[in-house]
């Protein structure tokens, strides 16, 4: 019985400790691109920004789609938030592993750019809520279909190229359905 009190207290103030010295820090968009560009040559560092990159944009989607579960009004607009969090999250996974297995930093945190947009997206609820997100999730899909699309054709990484080509159908699929929900929010 003491044994395992001790264990317990020991484990806690492990985790107090961890936490107090920053070993778990989050990591934010530029520091884990500084983090590579030291790690990588040219070539390598450019497959490493299309990485961090869509790290943060699957991170952004990801917690848009929870947020719009709850502060949407539209059935289409929950629907939507339904595949973008499933697709999105089953995308970052495969890209976190890919990611360790080539040393590439990731970030752990929203970059800023993306926290505002988040933070926007916060501040509305049911049918103002809806509006927006369609119109974010149309314009991030059209960016990231040209992130991909640019990496799929001229990244240095064949599994890289190969990985954002893949994903290619489905962020067109993302951009077709948060286009029709658009519409059907106006």
């Amino acid at each position: 019985m003491k044994t395992t009190k001790f264990k317990m207290f020991t484990a806690a103030f492990a985790i107090v400790a961890a936490f107090s010295t920053g070993a778990y820090a989050q990591t934010d968009k530029k520091t884990a691109e500084k983090q590579n560009d030291k790690k990588f040559d040219n070539k390598m560092e450019d497959d490493a920004e299309f990485v961090v990159e869509a790290a943060d944009d699957g991170m952004f989607e990801v917690q848009a789609a929870q947020l719009a579960k709850t502060n949407a009004s539209s059935a289409k607009i929950k629907e939507l938030a339904e595949h973008m969090s499933t697709d999105h999250s089953k995308a970052n996974e495969e890209l976190k592993k890919v990611a360790a297995k080539k040393n590439i930093t990731l970030p752990t945190k929203l970059s800023d750019k993306r926290q505002k947009d988040f933070d926007e997206l916060t501040k509305a609820k049911g049918a103002e809520f809806d509006k927006e997100y369609a119109k974010m999730m149309v314009k991030y899909h059209k960016d990231a279909i040209d992130l991909f699309q640019k990496e799929a054709d001229k990244g240095h990484d064949g599994e890289l190229k190969g990985w954002a080509s893949s994903k290619i159908p489905v962020l067109q699929h993302h951009l077709s359905m948060a286009e029709t929900a658009k519409e059907l929010v106006k």
